[in-house]
Order: structure tokens, then sequence, then C-alpha cells
């Protein structure tokens, strides 16, 4: 195991460098760079040159070019459009920019936000709360939800309770996320109906004022719409896969023999089919909770004005803040990457029996 383990982590390498690569060459062929939004931002507001700090230093990353090549910089000095690229670092060609941005990240030195004047890790850090508390509550009650109802499910497969509940299901995974928001906010926020849960933010303006207890339960009934919204189609993807998963494993001989020799049937279940059948959904945690992490995060934080990684992402690629975006996508993918690992060890852990060296072999 210790060697397949190091040749994961040996391919996180490549794979990261083949990332960067293609984004970062994606990357100069997009209009409208950091550099021709400020152009467009002095120009509505007047000769407004002295001054100026773009604040991202020498961040390689972005378009380049000369500054003939920037639509809309008629009128504005050569001098002004040289500063401002020297201070983005896009006087060096695309591809010294590339290496020296590989070098800073080697140093996990990942830059400074072009507008917001602040490093990227910073930037990231004062957004994780919102998108953590997101991804690991929908997560954990999606699994404490899902995990009972499936095995009832399987237990009654084909009866009453089965049926009803897969038509709530198949509703609930029907759904789109933001429109199930936007139904909690006007039943539970205020809207046509009742206030019973706040309307937006993670906590209340009073915060730091309040006890510890009152803190958290300032947390809580701060996350709870936000948190239901976005655990409503992981939990009918887990429920249905627990189903059959369980379904898969009742149907095999060696249930059948635990139940010749007078095995009761809760211990048939969860003495012997639990550890088979829930290989797949507990080693998936990880994964699962990445999934939820990442996708979905910024209609959910934009519908409860929760100030997440979603929008960040989103309003830097609006900006064309590169630092943020490419800093962004070389942690979460190396996130991602190790999540990979991570899940292959919880399947041994579940299932000591896997041997991913043999199966390479």
């Amino acid at each position: 195991m210790g060697a397949y383990i190091l040749r994961r982590l040996l391919l996180i390498i490549p794979t990261l460098l083949g990332i960067m690569v293609i984004n970062f060459t994606l990357v100069q062929f997009v209009p409208g760079g950091p550099i021709e939004q400020i152009i467009a931002q002095v120009q509505g507001q007047g000769d407004v040159f002295e001054g100026f700090a773009g604040g991202g230093g020498e961040v390689a990353s972005g378009s380049g070019g000369g500054s003939d090549e920037y639509a809309g910089a008629r009128g504005l000095p050569p001098d002004f459009i040289e500063e401002l690229e020297r201070e983005f670092g896009f006087d060096k060609p695309p591809v010294e920019r590339f290496f020296n941005m590989l070098w800073n990240y080697m140093r996990l030195d990942f830059g400074e936000s072009y507008f917001r004047s602040i490093s990227v890790i910073d930037l990231v850090l004062e957004k994780m709360p919102v998108s953590i508390s997101l991804g690991l509550w929908s997560t954990l009650i999606a699994y404490a939800i899902s995990i009972p109802l499936g095995i009832k499910k399987a237990v009654q497969d084909g009866g009453p309770f089965d049926t009803w509940t897969s038509g709530v299901i198949i509703v609930a995974y029907a759904i789109p996320g933001f429109l199930f928001a936007i139904l909690l906010l006007v039943l539970f926020a205020g809207g046509s109906y009742w206030q019973i849960f706040p309307l937006r933010g993670l906590t209340s303006d009073n915060w730091e004022m309040l006890s510890w207890p009152a803190k958290i339960a300032d947390y809580f009934w701060h996350i709870a719409l936000p948190v239901i919204a976005s655990t409503i189609a992981a939990f009918a993807t887990l429920t249905l896969l627990t189903k059959n998963s369980f379904l898969d494993e009742i149907k095999k001989h060696y249930v059948m023999t635990a139940r010749a020799k007078g095995l009761t049937e809760r211990r048939v279940l969860y003495g012997h089919v639990f550890r088979n059948a829930m290989l797949i959904v507990i080693a998936g945690f990880p994964a699962v909770f990445i999934g939820v992490f990442f996708s979905g995060s910024l209609i959910i934080e934009t519908i409860f004005s929760l100030d997440g990684l979603g929008r960040l992402g989103f309003e830097a690629a609006v900006a064309r803040d590169y630092p943020v975006i490419f800093g962004t996508l070389f942690i979460f993918g190396l996130i991602g990457l190790v999540v990979g690992i991570l899940s292959d060890l919880m399947y041994v852990l579940v299932d000591p029996r896997i041997d991913f060296e043999k199966r390479e072999g």
C-alpha cells in the first residue's frame, strides 16, 4: 500500500502541472484583462493617473502585450500603460510569467489580489469558514439521513414505505438547489409567510458580544436554511445508492447462510451485510464532501448573502483577478487530488481485503 500511495503522490505533480498549463494557455486568449478594466475605470473617472498601485506586484498570470494592444486606451499616456504592465507583471513574455508563477507556487507564494490589496492565501482563509460550513454540515446531514433511510427502503423493498419515500426522493432530486433555496427564503425567512430564520449572513451583527452557547446557537440559526438547500440533492443520491448496495448484498449466498444458521435479521443486516454494502458509501465520504464543498456553492451563497469561496471565484473571474483565479485553482486542484488518495485509503480502512497494489499488478 505504501508504494501505491507514493505513486499517487508523485502523480499529483504532473497532474497539477497539466491543469495549470491548460488554464494559463486559455487565459491568454480571453479578452478584457485587468489592465483593460482599469483603463475603462480610469477613463470613466477622468484623468486620475497618479498614485496608482496595482497591488499585484510581479504576478505571473494574465494576458500581456504592449500598450497598442489595449482597446479603448486612446488618449491615455503611454507611461501610464507601461506602469500598469509593470505593476501586473505583463511586461514579461507569457512563458516567463508562467514559470515565475510555478516557482512562486512551489514556495507557497500565491501572490496578492489585483484589486483587494490582500494575499490570495489570506483571502481564501477569510472565505473558507462559509464554504466549510456548507460542505461539512450538508455532507454529515445527508449521510445521517440517507444511510438509515436507504437500509429501511432495502429491507422493505417494494412495500408501501419504499414506494412513497421513493416518490419523495425523486421530487427532491428533481428540484434545483437554487429553487429550493428561494422556497425556503419565502417560507421561513420573512417572505410571504414566517420570519423564523435570518435572511443573510453566517452570524449576527452582535456575534462578538454573545456568550459561547449563544454564539453556537446563532451560528446554527444562520446556517440552517443554506445547509438544508445544499443537502437536498446529495441526500437523494446517497439514499438510492445505499438502498441499491444493500439490495445487492442481501441477495448473496452468505446472507442466506447466515439466516439459515438462525441469526436474527438485525444481526444479519448490521453484522454481515452492512460492512460490505456500506463500502462504496462510506469510502466515498471525502469525495462527497468535496463535491458539496465546490459544486453549487455560488448560487446558494448568493441567495443567502454568504461570502464564501463560490462567490470569490465568480467575482475573481468577472474582474479578471488572475492571482486569485490561478491561486485558488492550484489550491483546490491539490485538495481534490489529495482527497482522491484519501478515498482510496477509506476503501482499505472499511474493507482491509482491498489491495490496490495487487490490482495494479
